[in-house]
């Protein structure tokens, strides 16, 4: 089926009791066991599954083309769990624009715990290969990268990584299944945080991995998904899979929307740089064109004069928030290097837009009177 289709067919359920079109939301914790001690319906108490869940967990593994997903409360939940399945003195090769999250992860919580990890140029196929050891278990792409939006070649880079016996992980989040779908490209498991594009609202907190297929490793993530106890919840899982019916449709028109952003941006005086790879100026415009279907609808841009005139473009903009986060319907900027803290290797003057689903001409129109005002100063 084209996605567009799948969003839709996949949530369709049966309902037993009223016929009812959108799927009921099941609450309780507990389920009731037959006579003979058996569980009629599979589930016995909502930290192992829920019928919600189950529901979203097969629509992410359908849209993915994987084998199963598991929910999670968030994006680094589902990250901290995969993280989990590996061992002490495994090591894992991790991009040097990745979401600033995920080496925290790393080196706040795993590193201590006797997990090691190298940070390599993912655009550089030699440098990933020197950066991969005879421990190395896990390969983690990010592509298009936070904030930086580089491109990494999915299919070179698991190439890589099972080359030398490791998995490969992929941060889908950003690009999503509509635009990319790294396990056709040779991944091992998909990560998203389905806080962003996939619930598409900004109104709930959630996270999902996707694995290719059975195995020892999906087995040891998913049983500790259960053990630790860091699920999506049922409402959170019924919201998600409503987002999912229209994340198609406005996954693309974000998309257009941005890249028409980023073409005015890239023409602007007042512009130092701007990322977005759909222009074909970017370093991975060529790969993004073969692995993705659109560019997506993040962009980063780099404002002359520095940080203080990056904050004047943000304290002057009247249509977008300014607020962290992305993948809602509303279109947001934020100063990016002054969210991620002291350890950031973002630029100072760099700003982060989430391309939401307004009209471009006023978006347009709203960035050129902030970079006015910005520049006036």
């Amino acid at each position: 089926m084209h996605p567009e289709t799948l969003a839709i067919y996949q949530n369709r359920v049966t309902d037993a009791n009223a016929g009812a079109v959108a799927p009921p939301i099941s609450l309780s914790t507990t389920f009731e066991r037959d006579a003979d001690g058996a569980f009629p319906h599979g589930h016995v108490y909502a930290r192992t599954s829920n019928p919600n869940r189950d529901a979203l967990e097969a629509a992410l593994a359908a849209l993915e083309g994987g084998f199963a997903g598991l929910a999670f409360s968030s994006g680094q939940a589902a990250t901290m769990t995969l993280l989990l399945g590996l061992r002490p003195g495994d090591h894992v090769v991790i991009g040097d624009d990745a979401y600033h999250g995920t080496p925290a992860l790393l080196e706040e919580l795993f590193h201590p715990w006797g997990l090691t990890y190298t940070r390599a140029d993912f655009t550089n196929l030699d440098a990933i290969r020197a950066s991969i050891h005879e421990n190395t278990r896990l390969v983690w792409i990010e592509t298009p990268s936070n904030p930086l939006l580089k491109i990494a070649d999915i299919q070179a880079i698991a190439d890589l990584a099972h080359e030398a016996g490791a998995w490969c992980a992929c941060d889908n989040t950003w690009a999503t299944p509509i635009l990319q779908r790294p396990l056709d490209l040779g991944c091992d498991v998909v990560m998203h945080s389905t806080t962003k594009y996939i619930g598409g609202h900004s109104d709930v907190l959630s996270g999902a991995l996707v694995f290719k297929e059975d195995g020892e490793f999906y087995q040891r993530v998913r049983r500790y998904q259960t053990l630790g106890g860091a699920v999506a919840a049922p409402f959170d899982c019924w919201m998600l899979l409503r987002g999912i019916k229209t994340l198609t449709t406005r996954v693309r028109a974000q998309s257009a929307t941005a890249l028409q952003l980023a073409e005015f941006l890239d023409r602007h005086p007042a512009v130092e740089a701007v990322y977005y790879p759909g222009l074909e100026t970017h370093p991975g415009y060529e790969i993004a064109q073969k692995q993705m279907t659109m560019f997506g609808a993040m962009l980063s841009v780099q404002i002359k004069d520095g940080a203080e005139a990056a904050m004047a473009v943000a304290g002057h903009v009247q249509l977008f928030t300014r607020a962290t986060s992305l993948g809602g319907v509303e279109s947001l900027i934020e100063h990016r290097a002054s969210v991620e803290g002291p350890t950031t290797r973002t630029p100072q003057n760099l700003l982060r837009i989430s391309v939401g689903l307004e009209h471009a001409d006023d978006l347009i129109a709203d960035l050129e009177q902030a970079l006015f005002h910005a520049k006036s100063l």
